[in-house]
C-alpha cells in the first residue's frame, strides 16, 4: 500500500511540474478589470473541420486617457455564447466554456477560466488610441457546433504618473535682465545726431557746444 500511495505522489509532483498552469489557478488580484476601457477585435484566421478547431487573432485597443503597461496586459476568456447568445446549457446550467479544449493557454483564473498574455513587441506602455499586437488563440470544440461566438475580459495596470517636483523646492530664479553694452549705446546716440544734423534739426556748432564739459 505504501509502495503504491508513493508511486501515486511521485505522478502528482510530476504532472504538477510540467503543467502548473493546470495544476494552481493563478492569482490575478493584482490587475484591474479595464474590460470597459478596451475595445477587443477578434479576427478569426483559420478553422480545421476535420479537428473543429478555430484559430483567432485577438488585440486591443486602448480607448481610455492612461498607458496600460504592456507586460501586465492579459485577456481572459470569458464566455462563448451560442447564435442565440446563451452561454449556458438550458437544462444542465453547465457553461459552454467546459465543452471547449482551449491550447496554448498561458494559465488560469482563480475561477478556472483561460487566460492569454498580450504580446509586447518593442513597447512598454499601450498609451491611448493604440492597438496592441495580437495573440494567437486556439479553440477546439468537442461537439463539433458550427458556430461560436467567444467573449474576452481585459486586465491590466495602469502606468503611474509621473512624481510631481517638490513643493518645497526653490524656485529657478529668472534670468539677470541683459543691457546693452555702453557702446552699442553711444553708437546709437551718435546715429541719431548725425540724422538731425543730416536734416538741420542740428547743427556741428550746436553739438559741440552742448558736449562741452
Amino acid at each position: 500500500m505504501q509502495v503504491f500511495l508513493r508511486t501515486c505522489c511521485l505522478v502528482i509532483v510530476a504532472t504538477i511540474c510540467m503543467n502548473p498552469s493546470i495544476a494552481f489557478a493563478r492569482s490575478l488580484d493584482h490587475l484591474m478589470d479595464l474590460t470597459g476601457k478596451m475595445q477587443v477585435n477578434i479576427t478569426l484566421k483559420g478553422r480545421d473541420n476535420f479537428t473543429s478547431e478555430y484559430r483567432y487573432d485577438v488585440s486591443v485597443r486602448n480607448l481610455s486617457p492612461d498607458a496600460i503597461i504592456l507586460d501586465s496586459l492579459i485577456i481572459v476568456l470569458d464566455k462563448i455564447t451560442n447564435l442565440a447568445g446563451e452561454d449556458h446549457e438550458g437544462l444542465t446550467g453547465e457553461s459552454f466554456l467546459k465543452r471547449f479544449d482551449i491550447l496554448d493557454l498561458d494559465g488560469h483564473t482563480e475561477d478556472g477560466k483561460p487566460f492569454f498574455h498580450i504580446p509586447t513587441g518593442t513597447s512598454r506602455d499601450l498609451v491611448p488610441q493604440t492597438n496592441s499586437l495580437p495573440v494567437s488563440i486556439r479553440i477546439r470544440n468537442r461537439d463539433y457546433v458550427a458556430v461560436f461566438t467567444p467573449s474576452f475580459k481585459v486586465l491590466g495596470q495602469k502606468r503611474p504618473p509621473p512624481e510631481d517636483k517638490r513643493a518645497d523646492s526653490p524656485a529657478t530664479p529668472p534670468p539677470p535682465e541683459q543691457k546693452s553694452p555702453p557702446s552699442t549705446d553711444r553708437k546709437t546716440v551718435e546715429k541719431l545726431i548725425q540724422l538731425l544734423i543730416k536734416k538741420g534739426a542740428l547743427t556741428e556748432e550746436e553739438w559741440r557746444k552742448a558736449n562741452r564739459p
